[in-house]
């Protein structure tokens, strides 16, 4: 795949740079590339090429050092990370060491991060929503943060534009407050989940259960295989059954021939030159060397990741911009978002031990938002609102550890399945706070001897309150829908749990309240573009990746259009 660049020499220019190779990178580097660009694509993990480095894909439990635990060694690499519960020895080359990249928590804050070619879209759950004029008008409206730039009309045609390549399946809706997307068929409810939602649905009208919208196919597409169940998504896919850079965006790009993949490359900072008002390139650390060198372009897409992007915004300072490229508004760093996460209820179902389900479905179910959507439902004990994931399945035997016993009796039981279970978990939207913040901790330095972040960033009393509707919304269901031995939960996790980290150099329409335009230009440096998670202005309640496409295919788009025009 691609041209790679190793051994370059060290003033290297190309039309365009693209830091990071995520969700939100892959879809850059493949706009650009198509628009004729000859791109760089800046990647400050090792390479990995698309079935050829997924090691574990085909392994089976049996088939790893300690059945999939990690050695103590590995738990210390990624100290932080492991508290997300997702970290084992199938994916844990997928996550960054927490060692080589450390960041000081002034509050509780978990901080997941994938270094490698191709990020967290070798990681992410895959489930995808598009945001509607109820999500984009929210600061507006209730007088929290400033007021998006763009409203769901400006996005709309590039929902489309990026679900028909990447390929989602779902099942419409008509619903305004979550716009269908263009769907492959959906996946199927299992027989507990359908009896959960007529349940559901019959006792509180107006509330809907579905099968989650996904980036899995469910018939091929562009040369992709299509979902086969397995449900080892976080090994990476080798049928590209699943969204990822990797998959997709990439191998895209590269068949363009305006690629070049740079690995190991840690961007430290963006290049600005003053007289010209313009960023002219990236600077770098070659992480495998420690060398600095410098690449040059007309065009700069900073897609990092949120929390990285800023980083290393932070890091570009300039008499122009002492504190940080585009920080006229002093808002870089501030308002930091996530999702509440792993607040609701779960239960057992009687009535189907005659019933199983076939293959492990890499999805759930999902309760669209039903509060404060409209007059009618409008709640006086918080402003925003939440939506529900989650699932009905059958455990295994829980006989098999606690018994001194064998024979054919014995086997048989073992392998009996155990009860039905369903839970749901609600994902809460986090107002934008400007005290939510990150910052350079200069103390505090990385394996390469760079500033390392600062996170100052809790759950106020909204986000509190909406948990509280949560769990208590989630057992009424479940006991009207007549679950048994139902039990709330409420894990009162820290932000960074989500793992959708949002906000730090937000869109606005004001330079004096924000750091990018409606186009997601920096405002005092229009060459660079932002369009990760890092430009949001506010964080909905539904799953954010696919607007991230969608922002950044549109504002390729303008970034072609302006460089045309010569206005770039």
């Amino acid at each position: 795949m691609a041209n790679y660049n190793i051994d370059a020499k060290k003033q290297m220019t190309y039309d365009a740079i693209v830091i990071g190779s995520g969700i939100s990178g892959g879809w850059a580097a493949k706009e650009l590339c198509e628009q004729g660009l000859k791109t760089l694509v800046l990647e400050r993990g090792p390479m990995v090429e698309h079935v050829v480095d997924y090691p574990t894909m085909n392994l089976d439990p049996w088939d790893m050092e300690l059945r999939e635990a990690l050695t103590p060694e590995e738990q210390q690499k990624h100290y932080k990370g492991i508290r997300s519960g997702f970290i084992g020895k199938s994916s844990e080359h997928f996550y960054a060491n927490d060692q080589e990249n450390p960041y000081t928590e002034v509050k509780p804050f978990l901080w997941i991060r994938g270094h490698q070619m191709g990020g967290r879209s070798l990681l992410w759950g895959k489930q995808t929503y598009r945001w509607s004029d109820l999500d984009f008008e929210a600061n507006a409206r209730d007088g929290h943060g400033v007021d998006w730039p763009i409203r769901y009309k400006d996005l709309e045609p590039w929902y489309t534009y990026v679900e028909k390549f990447a390929g989602i399946s779902g099942e419409a809706l008509g619903l305004p407050q979550l716009p269908d997307s263009h769907f492959l068929p959906p996946m199927e409810l299992n027989c507990v989940e359908k009896e959960v939602k007529n349940r559901i649905e019959s006792a509180f009208p107006g509330r809907h259960m579905i099968i989650g919208r996904v980036a899995h196919l469910t018939q091929p597409l562009n040369g992709r295989g299509q979902c086969q169940y397995r449900n080892r998504c976080s090994r990476g896919c080798p049928y590209g059954a699943y969204f990822s850079s990797n998959a997709v965006t990439l191998p895209a790009a590269n068949a363009t021939g305006n690629l070049t993949i740079r690995p190991w490359s840690i961007a430290q900072s963006i290049i600005y030159d003053e007289a010209s008002g313009k960023a002219t390139g990236v600077r770098i650390i070659d992480a495998e060397t420690g060398e600095w060198l410098e690449y040059q372009a007309k065009i700069i897409f900073c897609n990092a990741s949120t929390l990285s992007t800023t980083q290393i915004l932070l890091n570009s300072t300039s008499n122009r911009f002492p504190t940080g490229l585009g920080n006229d508004s002093g808002e870089l760093g501030h308002n930091l978002m996530d999702h509440t996460y792993r607040i609701g209820a779960l239960g057992t179902v009687e009535g189907f031990d005659d019933k199983y389900y076939s293959g492990r479905r890499p999805n759930g179910i999902y309760i669209p938002r039903y509060v404060n959507i409209d007059e009618a439902s409008r709640s006086d004990k918080f402003v925003r609102g939440f939506g529900f994931q989650g699932g009905g399945g059958r455990g295994g035997s829980q006989v098999a550890a606690n018994e001194s016993d064998f024979g054919g009796a014995y086997k048989d039981r073992i392998v009996k399945p155990g009860p039905w279970e369903f839970f749901i978990t609600g994902f809460a939207e986090c107002l934008p706070y400007h005290e939510n913040q990150v910052s350079l901790d200069t103390e505090s330095t990385d394996k390469w001897g760079q500033p390392t972040l600062a996170i100052d960033c809790e759950y106020k009393a909204n986000e509190k309150a909406l948990n509280r509707q949560i769990r208590e919304d989630a057992v009424d269901m479940l006991e009207r829908a007549g679950l048994k031995d139902i039990v709330g939960f409420d894990n009162e996790h820290e932000p960074g749990y989500g793992i959708h980290e949002m906000g730090t150099a937000r869109m606005g329409r004001d330079p004096k309240t924000s750091v990018l335009n409606g186009t997601n230009q920096v405002h005092g440096a229009k060459n660079v573009f932002i369009t990760d998670g890092a430009c949001m202005t506010s964080s909905s309640c539904v799953n954010p990746s696919l607007t991230y496409m969608a922002l950044t295919a549109r504002a390729a788009s303008h970034a072609v259009a302006e460089l045309k025009k010569f206005n770039l």
